[in-house]
């Protein structure tokens, strides 16, 4: 092990870390990548919408040359879906200016042919958000394209859903929205209903216009041809203009992101930059989110335990310590849900909130007799729920190194046996997996992965007896060459995968400040910067 940090390979650039929490500050709508299927979504809804031929030839140059696209593993049938029937549906009005229709008739026929893998297949589907819901309602539409009357693309092509799932599952969204009240879990998958959510009576758009913070339940909402002179109408077309305008065109798939990036930036800063503090509107900001339900990812979206749980954290972590009663109406008696109702529990959620109650503890002792057990009987699931391999998997993100990382910082704090060998094969799988460049990646090697990588390493891996230094030093020597800017490849679930761009660099910055500190001779600390667990990500959208 070196004795020291070689001078011009500074892991922890404070600077970057002053003017990432300027940017978090003065931008609390969110950074966030664009998406194909909101893009696609805006297309088929909303073509009138200011930037539709852009989005249209962003659809186009993001084709694969298999005729999909989006991510492997099964990641790509919902952004081909969305794509596909956005082009269908172009086909059927006037002509695009700048789009030739041949370009779009055989960006349709390729994406349709790659679709027949699909359909009625038994491959798995991975769980992105409402994924039972839009996969559903996009072949139907699909299908309704292929049977119009003088359809010039797919001609006798019928789609069907993968097996195991619900045609009709549409059909039981219908009758739920009914319902009335404050924002619901239904709200971000609006646009499975197609015609049946315009101007639906049931739902409210915020003030800043959004519906669940979802472009396309907004767009489905909004409606192409309906009057918009109305506040809540106008309001809506305010935030998808908005937004289009942001990405030229393009748009994200979930957005803002406000208490999600403010929480987890400050919350996964705050170990490595003493004496960098955020601005007090942003600590305001997240506690003004926070409610006797916990916290949203932003303005629109109802409450939910993990960004509760990243909230409260960020807010120790910065002096104003809260009570965490709030998460405890999420707790099974075994792990924490992250919405009251959903389908498949979250490893991540529950890391998150067995971290706070960490947070909590220590911060006020005479919690303890009360918290513990709970975090006991957490920690014991998370050991349970381990992969054979030593990583573990979550329904919020498609890399196994975010949910390992979020973990390792949960049960590091645990004394007792089965989480300390549960973090042991944790690093040792870790290590295994790393890729010959220094980096980790599920699918070739990432900054965000890298990052959670030399992070478990770092902060676990000499408590695990395991030499890890090279490890280490290869994975922040990656880090280091990496821009800081990105880009960045998108890993979070919303209902294709997205990424948060300031999170993913908070991240960099804090695993190469914990690389720093780990090289550091014992008793050594480098100027401004102490190690501590990242901060699990919360939620940014629903499922």
């Amino acid at each position: 092990m070196p004795d020291r940090i070689v001078a011009d390979q500074p892991s922890l650039d404070r600077h970057a870390a002053a003017a990432l929490l300027d940017e978090v500050a003065t931008d609390p709508w969110g950074a966030v990548t664009a998406s194909i299927y909101d893009t696609a979504r805006l297309v088929s809804l909303t073509p009138s919408l200011p930037g539709h031929t852009a989005r249209l030839r962003f659809l186009i140059a993001g084709q694969r040359s298999d005729g999909l696209w989006g991510e492997a593993d099964g990641y790509a049938l919902v952004p081909t879906l969305s794509a596909v029937e956005a082009v269908l549906a172009t086909l059927r009005r006037p002509p695009v200016a700048g789009v030739e229709a041949g370009q779009l008739r055989s960006t349709a026929q390729r994406g349709l042919a790659a679709l027949r893998h699909w359909s009625g297949s038994r491959a798995p589907v991975p769980d992105t958000i409402a994924v039972e819901l839009v996969v559903p309602a996009l072949v139907a539409a699909i299908n309704a394209h292929l049977d119009a009357a003088g359809s010039t693309v797919g001609s006798g092509v019928r789609l069907a859903v993968p097996a195991g799932m619900d045609p009709t599952a549409a059909d039981r969204l219908a009758a739920r929205v009914q319902h009335g009240g404050g924002p619901q879990t239904w709200w971000a998958s609006l646009e499975a209903l197609g015609a049946g959510a315009e101007r639906l009576a049931t739902v409210r758009p915020h003030d800043d216009g959004m519906i669940a913070c979802s472009p396309a339940a907004t767009a489905a909402w909004l409606g192409e041809d309906a009057d918009r002179s109305t506040p809540a109408a106008a309001a809506a077309a305010r935030y998808l203009d908005r937004l289009q305008a942001a990405g030229g065109g393009p748009v994200a798939g979930v957005w803002p992101i406000t208490y999600f990036e403010q929480s987890w930036v400050l919350s996964t800063l705050a170990p490595v930059m003493p004496g960098i503090s955020p601005a007090a509107s942003v600590l305001d900001s997240l506690d003004a989110a926070l409610g006797p339900d916990g916290a949203p990812a932003a303005p629109s979206l109802p409450p939910d335990c993990d960004d509760a749980a990243v909230v409260l954290t960020a807010l120790h972590r910065h002096g104003r310590a809260r009570p965490v009663d709030a998460l405890l109406r999420y707790h099974t008696g075994a792990y924490f849900r992250c919405f009251p109702s959903e389908r498949t529990p979250s490893v991540s959620t529950t890391a998150h909130a067995l971290e706070t109650l960490h947070e909590a503890m220590a911060a006020q002792p005479a919690d303890r007799r009360r918290l513990d057990p709970v975090a006991v009987a957490t920690a014991a699931w998370l050991v349970d729920v381990q992969s054979a391999d030593g990583c573990w998997w979550d329904k919020w993100h498609a890399s196994p190194y975010y949910a390992t990382a979020c973990c390792v910082d949960a049960l590091l704090p645990r004394a007792a046996d089965p989480a300390r060998q549960a973090v042991r094969r944790a690093v040792t799988w870790t290590v295994a997996t790393q890729h010959s460049d220094g980096s980790w990646g599920r699918w070739g090697g990432t900054v965000e992965e890298t990052a959670y990588g030399v992070h478990v390493l770092a902060s676990a891996g000499a408590g695990a007896g395991i030499d890890v230094t090279a490890a280490v030093m290869a994975g922040a020597a990656y880090l280091r060459q990496q821009p800081d800017s990105g880009p960045h490849r998108g890993l979070w679930h919303a209902k294709d995968l997205y990424a948060p761009l300031r999170v993913i660099r908070a991240a960099r910055l804090a695993a190469l400040g914990a690389a720093d500190r780990f090289m550091m001779p014992s008793g050594a600390a480098p100027a401004g910067a102490v190690a501590a667990p990242l901060v699990p990500a919360p939620r940014a959208a629903l499922s």
